[in-house]
């Protein structure tokens, strides 16, 4: 067999097949299951457009129904992930406590019975509910408190805050909250859903399967993106400096974050969604001094390289929402979890379907018929 051409980060080389998301990064176009973001941000919700992505066709509202009473039913967690939790450091980040607990949740419901399509939505519907109480769970451990139990009567979005923040959301936080879930709940093959795929293909469980997808959206050229956005807006501290220090990144060629994407090369759509909900938060709730800030960093950037295709992406609002809703800098990432978990358990399904475990090859670069050194003569 002959060796393909090398390229790193495998990029533009295809992993799969698959009929879950599409992207067209000249045009700005995302859909779920053929239908546009745009859409689904408006018109639906985040549990009813994991039901898509997972079983690949809107529910009914009969199905929707019974699906939205299994997760409510199991948003709670065993006293003993709770109590693993607690040993946690307090200096630990949340996505580590994040990986840990849903690789735990494995000891408790495991039986790789997967070729059981009630196993397989057992399983799906136990990650959707629990992973958003674990987050929240740990936010408030590390406080020194104990975690709220969810409420029955709040939907998806409004119990993770109602458990976050132990307060009843204003429901339009709660709905703008929901509508950041929905966009970021999938987007084709990137790093943490092919990590998601590497696994999954060896036939695990699938709660080592969302653990091993966390552990790689953890990383700061991932998931971690919107809270070095953050950082940015709050380094830059006003509009007058906002060109002074775009002028500074590119003279050291520093990446700007928040901008660019390996797919889009106009602005990426979830971003221009985000930023109308950024402004509905600020209408009603006040506005935030770095929001603009990011208006004038983003009218800097495109006079500067819109021609190479440098545009907002996801990570370049989400930001400023998150922090709008009361949740801390560092509980972005696991928030993005709590969403792509209805990716990852839509291409885990899909992978099952028609498995081949991933063995890629490599190129070879390293010396041939090396001799053995005895070890005094090193």
């Amino acid at each position: 067999m002959s060796i393909c051409e090398y390229r790193p980060g495998l990029e533009n080389i295809p992993a799969t097949q698959s009929s879950i998301s599409y992207v067209d990064g000249q045009r700005g176009i995302l859909e779920y299951r053929g239908i546009r973001i745009e859409e689904l941000a408006e018109k639906s919700t985040f549990l009813e457009t994991a039901y898509l992505l997972i079983w690949g066709e809107l529910p009914t509202k009969a199905e929707l129904d019974a699906f939205k009473e299994e997760i409510q039913y199991h948003r709670r967690v065993k006293f003993r992930v709770r109590d693993m939790m607690k040993c946690f450091p307090e200096s630990g980040h949340p996505m580590d406590a994040l990986q840990a607990s849903a690789a735990a949740l494995g000891l408790f419901y495991s039986r790789r019975d997967l070729h059981n399509p009630a196993y397989i939505r057992a399983a799906a519907v136990r990650l959707l509910a629990k992973i958003p109480t674990m987050v929240a769970a740990f936010e408030l451990i590390r406080k020194g408190n104990d975690p709220v139990q969810p409420r029955d009567d709040l939907d998806y979005a409004a119990n993770f805050l109602y458990m976050l923040n132990e307060q009843e959301p204003d429901p339009l936080a709660a709905r703008v909250f929901d509508v950041c879930l929905t966009l970021h709940a999938e987007h084709t093959i990137n790093a943490s859903t092919f990590s998601a795929m590497v696994t999954a293909s060896t036939l695990t469980d699938p709660y080592a399967v969302i653990a091993s997808a966390v552990g790689t959206l953890a990383g700061p050229l991932h998931g971690g993106a919107n809270e070095e956005v953050v950082s940015m807006l709050e380094g830059i501290g006003s509009v007058a400096n906002v060109r002074p220090y775009l002028d500074g990144l590119l003279e050291r060629k520093a990446k700007i974050m928040g901008f660019g994407h390996r797919v889009y090369k106009v602005k990426d759509p979830r971003a221009t969604i985000l930023q109308s909900l950024a402004e509905q938060l600020f209408e009603k709730f006040g506005r935030d001094k770095y929001y603009d800030i990011a208006i004038e960093l983003e009218r800097a950037v495109e006079e500067k390289l819109g021609s190479k295709g440098i545009y907002p992406n996801v990570d370049f609002y989400s930001g400023l929402v998150y922090s709008k809703l009361g949740i801390p800098t560092d509980l972005f990432t696991p928030v993005f979890a709590i969403s792509r978990v209805a990716g990852w358990l839509a291409h885990w399904k899909e992978q099952l379907a028609e498995n081949r475990i991933f063995r890629p090859t490599q190129i070879y670069t390293g010396t041939h018929e090396a001799p053995y050194i005895p070890i005094e003569k090193r």
